[in-house]
């Protein structure tokens, strides 16, 4: 209900207003509908081996196509990371064809940036409500001779325009602020508001050297963007594999608790950061039509149109300001002075319209009166929806849930297993052996043994969730020496370097719990 009139608001009172002012030759593309309708997106960007891709597997507990790890560029390639019923890769160009994929305008930045642009697609619960889009790494000064061919600092303005959440990772052992680093920095300028750092591979440094780099970065930072506002920045070490115990591992496990429920929420607080968002440009349009308008206005009729033209532009700051006076358009709302030099250069002014006031007069009824009227109807949709399921849910962290919180892992398994080959049977005289030095009560371990015992392994409790969601079969909220055993051998096996299953194979149910399954199919 509140996308479709943010939709109607746009198309009706914004959009005739850019077209006349020819806002998309100085800024970002017209809006489209699956600008409007598409899942919440999180940009995921930082320097080469910072854990990008890693970062992307750990929140979605999954490998995906075309992925690969590297402590060298391993690719420079953007990749949409979305929900599909099929594995499948879409190639850039077919992508910026596809009419309900968010990504038709990026072909104004040509076959070269194409080529590098692709969306994998995957049966992911998490993908389902939320969308990840993995970026190449930038390159540090000893990378620098490694030409990209496109405008890599404009293809990040444009996503971080349209996505949600903006994370961006730092690796403990390395800060360096390159060229290219600051440049990438440039392009997030205004969209402060939507970044979130991680100072990642916090457990491989011990607390004064953490205390350093966390200083330093934080230094790093502010003198980059310049803001009051300090930005968050997160002590993590964001992937599935076991973490090193240190002396602030506690602190690495609440700062992911804190990350996660930022990004749980995305889904809840969609409707509220596009209506933000198309706020934000209408505010900008309207900035930009009095700029364009001030311009007409003082260009001369005939002669001395190319030299007034350079002087117009040399004395944009002081037009800023007059403008600011005399039509009371707040600062915060004018684009980057030097960008709009740069584009202005080549345009011709005596095409540029002057004001135009029902125009003006519709701009200012859609931010003072229609906004405010989708405020109720926002605040009412917020209430009802639910965060991002699945592995970010983080039930791990407080208790286990009784498995009917849960879909039922075995509705779609085959029958007919042989009872005798379960892959578990000959581990679990050693699983045994833990299971009863556990002290069961009725020959059952309760979670907060369970709990306990697990977190030794130092898995990340997201994993650990999981590893219960599929353990505990019957839903009672507790372990048999069967369930416990199946759970032992699925920390084993991730502890090795193996995928957990997203659900059960048929040659992991125990015997018991096979014939449960199947009268509960029956």
């Amino acid at each position: 209900m509140v996308t479709e009139e943010m939709k109607n608001l746009y198309y009706k009172r914004l959009l005739p207003i850019e077209k006349y002012y020819s806002f998309h030759h100085f800024h970002s593309p017209s809006y489209e509908d699956a600008d409007f309708d598409n899942k919440p997106m999180v940009l995921v960007m930082g320097q080469y081996s910072a854990g990008k891709t890693t970062f992307i597997r750990y929140l979605i507990e999954q490998d995906f196509p075309g992925s690969r790890v590297g402590p060298e560029p391993t690719t420079d390639c953007f990749t949409a990371l979305m929900h599909g019923e099929t594995e499948g890769i879409v190639p850039g160009n077919a992508l910026t064809m596809d009419p309900k994929k968010p990504f038709r305008n990026l072909d104004l930045f040509g076959n070269s940036f194409l080529n590098r642009l692709q969306c994998v697609q995957i049966p992911n619960q998490v993908l389902q409500s939320i969308s990840f889009i993995d970026t190449p790494g930038i390159l540090t000064s000893a990378k620098r001779k490694l030409i990209r061919g496109y405008d890599f600092p404009a293809v990040l303005r444009w996503f971080a325009e349209r996505v949600d959440r903006i994370i961006l990772l730092f690796d403990s052992h390395k800060l360096e602020f390159s060229d290219e680093l600051t440049r990438a920095f440039g392009a997030l300028c205004g969209y402060e508001d939507k970044l979130r750092v991680i100072l990642n591979k916090a457990d491989r440094v011990d607390s004064q050297q953490l205390m350093r780099v966390y200083g330093a970065l934080m230094w790093s930072l502010g003198k980059v963007f310049r803001t009051p506002e300090v930005l968050r920045v997160y002590i993590g070490s964001f992937w599935s594999e076991p973490r090193q115990m240190c002396d602030h591992y506690q602190l690495i496990e609440l700062e992911e608790e804190d990350l996660l429920a930022d990004i749980r929420n995305l889904p809840r607080n969609s409707a509220v950061r596009k209506l933000n968002d198309l706020v934000r440009r209408a505010r900008l349009v309207r900035a930009h039509a009095h700029i364009i308008s001030h311009l007409k206005q003082e260009m001369p009729t005939i002669f001395c149109k190319d030299s007034k033209k350079h002087n117009l532009i040399y004395q944009l700051p002081v037009i800023f300001s007059r403008i600011q006076q005399q039509h009371r358009v707040p600062a915060g709302d004018f684009p980057d002075c030097t960008m709009m030099q740069e584009k202005l250069l080549g345009q011709d002014f005596s095409k540029f319209k002057t004001l135009k006031p029902s125009l003006m007069a519709s701009l200012e009824k859609l931010l003072t009166t229609d906004i405010a009227n989708l405020v109720p109807l926002l605040q009412k949709q917020e209430l009802s929806r639910k965060s991002l399921p699945s592995a970010l849910d983080g039930d791990f962290l407080e208790t286990f849930r009784p498995k009917h919180y849960w879909r039922d892992p075995f509705k779609e398994k085959s029958r007919g297993t042989d009872l005798d080959e379960w892959a578990v049977e000959k581990y679990k005289p050693k699983y045994d052996e833990i299971f009863y030095s556990l002290c069961p009560t009725e020959g059952k371990l309760s979670s907060t043994k369970v709990k306990e015992w697990m977190m030794n392994t130092l898995l990340p409790k997201s994993v650990l969730a999981h590893i219960w969601r599929l353990s505990d079969i019957d839903g009672d909220g507790m372990l048999d020496n069967e369930e416990f055993a199946l759970a032992v051998h699925l920390i084993e096996g991730k502890l090795e370097g193996h995928w957990l299953p997203r659900e059960l194979p048929s040659h992991l149910v125990p015997p018991s719990k096979r014939l449960r399954t199947d009268q509960e199919n029956d």
